[in-house]
């Protein structure tokens, strides 16, 4: 793919997709439905892989010191910044994708947020299980999509 080109949703479900099949296969795991899930599991995925979308970010923009790559990326990966984008975000999710934000903005969680308020611990416990939903589902195209929309929503990339 030639430098600055859009990717084509083929292309990502087709290498992702293909992926995920292969790992599960090589793992012998057996093929679950993202909703088996409960809301706190698909948080504590899609913790992860938030990370490394934005962690690719930072990193994509350029070569640079890594004590400069972590203050960038720990300002977006922060409860306050995660809730902030779930409120922006609401009103794009389809009726689904806001069920599993509310079912993990609603999650009895039995850790406490360190650096934010509850309630925006909450709603970045939502989104995070939004995103693990969404990842399962291999629907990556569009988690990267809201990822990326939030982030700019949000003031916190260039659009």
């Amino acid at each position: 793919m030639e430098q600055g080109m859009k990717p084509e949703k083929a292309d990502l479900d087709t290498g992702l997709g293909a992926y995920a099949a292969w790992y599960r296969e090589l793992f012998q795991l057996p093929a679950k439905g993202a909703g088996e899930y409960s809301p706190l599991v698909l948080a504590y995925l899609g913790d992860a892989v938030y990370e490394i979308a934005v962690r690719s970010y930072t990193v994509l923009q350029g070569n640079t010191q890594v004590e400069k790559l972590h203050k960038k990326t720990s300002s977006l990966v922060n409860a306050g910044t995660q809730a902030a984008i779930a409120h922006a975000l609401k009103e794009t999710l389809s009726e689904e994708e806001l069920t599993v934000l509310k079912r993990g903005r609603n999650a009895h969680s039995y850790t406490k947020a360190k650096n934010a308020s509850t309630n925006d611990y909450r709603w970045a416990t939502g989104l995070e299980a939004l995103t693990g939903y969404l990842f399962l589902e291999g629907r990556y195209e569009r988690l990267t999509q809201l990822i990326h929309d939030g982030l700019v929503m949000t003031g916190n990339i260039p659009e």
